[in-house]
């Protein structure tokens, strides 16, 4: 690092930044006659004349003839900064992850990103929906990585991708594959080799796949993440240039990332490949470490937070639209690349939502609205408006004109009209597993040997007496004797009085897994269901039957229109019922199905399965208090919508145009 320049007191913090960041100025234009002035105020700390930054012949329709990629580089005046093929080149990119947005609705928000003036999307990949059993991948439908990188392209946007191993994005276990908890000697994120030979393997079948998606083979990558924010787990230094490698050696041409809290970012670092930062608001100490790192290479900041994720039992977290917009005004001033994460989050659709555990397990809520410039349905919010009129107001072109809003709709009230309880449907699902002990739900012998991912597990044994029942379950589960609720257990309360019994009686322990921790080292012990022995007054319970309860698409598939359930007599709904149970409506969508929220008020605590699509937990702890149904998941007319509740049956199923998160 160079000697500390020297100030005079009265010198403001600003101009102090202006000397280390590229102020602003035209993409690839600077006018020769005004070089020497234009130095001079740089080097003064002043701002240039702003002019407007041209990008429309650097956009992957556009440039053909492509030979280096996203490079770095500096200015006559020694300033560091982007180049797309030899061009002065802006990095202004906003997040949206395919697997969290129905396929029908990619290109509607890509062209929404395109629209507000953004020339970049990044995006995830997730290990763990990609690759659900040990050595079986899925990369169709919603998955389809590929099809999405290509429209993204095809819409004018560049590609960054982050593809794991390990994402975080406050999604299960970070991203990583439950599967990868069966051995507890393997060691996540390190060097460890049953880990490594996992991650090899998955990334033999996925970047085989990116290869011929960059930006030198004619694709719209031009930039891929190692792995994701090391710097703050750091727990094996061989880690991340291990990663480095496997990329390289399997194809990865263009320029490599990683990413980092700004504190954080010299742990998570590698030595040749460019740093960035995440941070949440723009401050005279937010490039200092990174300054330190590498003072010589152009500035990106990979996440800017733009909002934030909610919990459980917590209140709907929002930001100041004029915040986001004066933070991003402040990246253009000085011409920092910037991510904006998120652009547009969606919804953590079925069971794939994360956790934290800060002493107490909280699970993130189904909405991943975030906050951010598009909401989860893909509407637009202030953040949108004034995002846009401030990149419109600094770009050489017109921006696109604003793509229509999805329409909403309010369809007639559901009311189910018969439930199945939970006991009902047991005889009618595969074989149950039969084990002298309870078998956590990542041990299960199914899925061809890689276990349950998500979901419920129902462990039964026969007890002949009463007392204090300990178990250690993960995350929720309710105690049954017989289909009588006695009581309930989580990961802090794991005791529970049993009373006296007159004769042997059937032990249920309803185990749900509320999603795995998606921070922090703590991802290393995230074994859900019961684990170790079950005990009454210390007394070792035995002789179980387990039963899984995934309920992913498959099961669905199957239970809905019932073609082996409907053999078990479906059950009148004349009042409400208490326990676990399935609880079949219709709703009616009309002819030309349309967007819409379901209000679930008057419910207590469950899941929404839609044509047999899982739409997601709902919760009346809040604060999301309805769950988006997409119209292009809806059939014309009617469609069967099934509520699984585990609590206390409601009424009816309200539909609304508008949300509440």
């Amino acid at each position: 690092m160079s000697s500390p320049l020297r100030f005079s007191p009265c010198f403001s913090w600003k101009r102090m930044m202006s000397i280390f960041f590229l102020p602003f100025i035209s993409s690839g234009f600077i006018p020769r006659q005004n070089y020497n002035k234009d130095c001079l105020l740089e080097e003064a700390g002043l701002p240039l004349q702003p002019h407007r930054f041209n990008w429309s012949h650097l956009t992957p329709l556009e440039l053909k003839d492509r030979s280096v990629g996203l490079q770095t580089a500096s200015t006559a005046c020694g300033k560091p900064h982007f180049t797309l093929e030899g061009h002065k080149f802006l990095i202004c990119g906003g997040s949206i992850h395919y697997f969290r947005v129905p396929r029908e609705y990619w290109r509607d928000r890509l062209q929404k990103l395109r629209a507000c003036g953004f020339n970049t999307v990044t995006t995830y990949v997730p290990w763990n929906l990609h690759e659900p059993q040990r050595g079986t991948f899925d990369f169709f439908g919603n998955l389809d990585l590929e099809a999405f990188v290509l429209l993204a392209a095809e819409t004018g946007l560049w590609v960054i991708l982050r593809p794991g191993p390990y994402i975080c994005s406050e999604i299960d276990l970070g991203g990583l594959p439950s599967w990868l908890l069966q051995d507890p000697s393997v060691k996540l994120r390190t060097t460890e080799k049953g880990f490594i030979q996992a991650v090899d393997r998955y990334f033999d079948h996925l970047i085989a796949r990116v290869v011929p998606l960059q930006y030198r083979r004619g694709g719209p990558i031009i930039a891929v993440q190692v792995e994701n924010e090391y710097g703050s787990f750091y727990k094996d230094r061989k880690y991340m240039p291990y990663l480095q490698k496997a990329l390289l050696e399997r194809g990865i041409m263009e320029m490599l990332l990683t990413s980092d809290g700004e504190k954080e970012v010299h742990r998570g670092s590698i030595e040749g490949v460019l740093a960035t930062i995440n941070i949440n608001s723009f401050g005279k100490d937010s490039f200092r470490y990174l300054h330190r790192l590498q003072k010589n290479k152009p500035i990106m900041v990979m996440e800017y937070w733009v909002g934030w994720y909610d919990m459980w039992g917590d209140h709907h977290i929002v930001k100041d639209a004029n915040d986001v917009k004066n933070t991003v005004s402040e990246f253009i001033k000085f011409e920092i690349s910037f991510n904006v994460y998120m652009f547009h989050g969606g919804t953590n659709f079925g069971f794939i939502n994360g956790a934290t555990d800060y002493g107490e397990h909280r699970g993130v809520v189904t909405s991943y609205d975030y906050d951010a410039v598009l909401t989860e349905a893909g509407d637009y919010t202030q953040k949108y408006f004034k995002l846009r009129k401030l990149l419109g107001s600094v770009v050489a072109l017109p921006l696109p004109p604003l793509p229509k809003l999805t329409p909403k709709a309010v369809y007639p009230p559901v009311k189910p009209s018969v439930f199945l309880p939970l006991w009902d449907v047991l005889p009618s699902l595969d074989e149950p597993v039969i084990a002298h002990q309870p078998v956590n739900m990542e041990n299960l012998p199914i899925n061809n040997g890689s276990g349950q991912s998500y979901g419920f597990v129902l462990y039964e044994t026969f007890i002949c007496f009463g007392g204090y029942l300990r178990a250690n379950v993960q995350d929720s589960a309710q105690v049954f004797l017989n289909e009588t609720n006695i009581g309930f257990l989580n990961d802090v309360d794991q005791k529970l009085n049993i009373p006296e019994i007159r004769e042997c009686q059937l032990l249920r322990i309803l185990v749900e897994n509320q999603g795995r921790v998606n921070y922090s080292w703590k991802i290393q012990g995230q074994q859900k269901g019961i684990v170790g022995p079950v005990t009454i007054n210390g007394i070792i319970l035995e002789d179980f039957t387990i039963y899984s309860l995934e309920m992913k698409t498959s099961f669905f598939e199957r239970l809905c229109p019932f073609p082996r359930l409907r053999a078990v007599p479906w059950r009148p709904i004349a009042d409400s019922h208490p326990g676990p149970a399935f609880y079949l409506g219709t709703l009616e969508a009309g002819s030309s199905p349309m967007d819409t929220f379901l209000s679930l008020s008057n419910w207590t605590y469950g899941f929404v399965f839609i044509n047999g699509r899982n739409l997601g937990r709902y919760w009346n702890i809040g604060p999301q208090e309805t769950l988006y149904l997409p119209g292009a998941w809806l059939h014309p007319e009617g469609n069967e919508i099934i509520l699984f509740e585990s609590s206390e049956s409601g009424f009816d199923i309200q539909t609304t145009n508008i949300p509440k998160l």
